[in-house]
């Protein structure tokens, strides 16, 4: 396993406090596990407890560039489980699980909605706004202390655009599409790539090339249009009877090669 505070990591990206946090025994169980996986150079997600096995206490932790390796996760265990039986913050035997937040992830930080805006999102609020809880939409970005929404769920009357108290919100997931499938796969395969050159089994990137900065957004990039004409010109055929005749006519001094269109 590589060190994920390896490179040109920023350290303010990794001390980053969550905005969105557990309350009760996932927040005694969060007290324990946060310093332990920031001094390892991971960031805490989310923390679940479920009646799944009888209990099971879910931790998810990422890099500070969002990415998570299976090795990351066999050495997040190995490091937290004696901490936690020291600390005991269950009251009850359980089974401790470590993973990565998955494709359509929690946000819980302000740099989650600041990477991934432009993407879907569902978001529940602990406070309600406007008389609702529940919104849905097109993740439009960060300003001040709260994140813009378009809804795609208005009714008759409402708002299309909202703000919401980033501190209000008790749960803000990414909503799985196609572009951010390719996104991940995307982040994935950067990840293993660094992990391979980290491990010296593939060359390093040249000195001029660009690294993405994980504190950027990945709102999609809009298509490119040419208009018609353009597009017109550009697919002309090159090869017609009248390119034929016109050059034939320039051949014979009928035509003066400098006059324009």
């Amino acid at each position: 396993m590589t060190d994920p505070t390896a490179g040109s990591v920023d350290t303010d990206l990794l001390a980053e406090p969550r905005l969105v946090v557990e309350p009760g025994m996932a927040a005694r169980v969060s007290a324990v596990a946060g310093p332990v996986l920031q001094g390892m150079g991971y960031r805490l997600v989310r923390i679940k407890i479920s009646g799944e096995s009888g209990c099971t206490v879910q931790i998810m932790a990422e890099r500070p560039d969002g990415s998570m390796q299976i090795e990351d996760c066999e050495a997040i265990s190995k490091a937290l489980s004696p901490v936690l039986d020291v600390a005991d913050p269950i009251d009850r035997a359980y089974r401790l699980e470590i993973s990565s937040p998955g494709i359509d992830r929690p946000l819980v930080r302000r740099s989650d909605f600041e990477r991934y805006a432009g993407h879907l999102v569902k978001i529940e609020m602990a406070v309600a706004h406007q008389g609702r809880k529940r919104f849905r939409g097109k993740l439009e970005g960060v300003e001040g202390d709260a994140v813009r929404l378009h809804r795609d769920d208005t009714r008759a009357g409402e708002d299309a655009d909202v703000t919401l108290v980033m501190e209000d919100i008790a749960d803000a997931r990414l909503v799985l599409t196609d572009e951010l499938i390719a996104e991940s796969m995307r982040r994935g395969k950067a990840a293993e790539r660094e992990l391979r050159q980290n491990l010296g089994l593939e060359p390093p990137p040249p000195p001029h090339a660009r690294k993405s900065d994980p504190a950027k957004s990945n709102k999609p990039k809009p298509k490119l249009k040419l208009e018609k004409s353009k597009l017109d010109k550009k697919n002309a055929p090159k090869n017609t009877k009248e390119h034929r005749l016109a050059a034939e006519r320039l051949r014979r001094g009928e035509i003066d090669p400098t006059e324009g269109d």
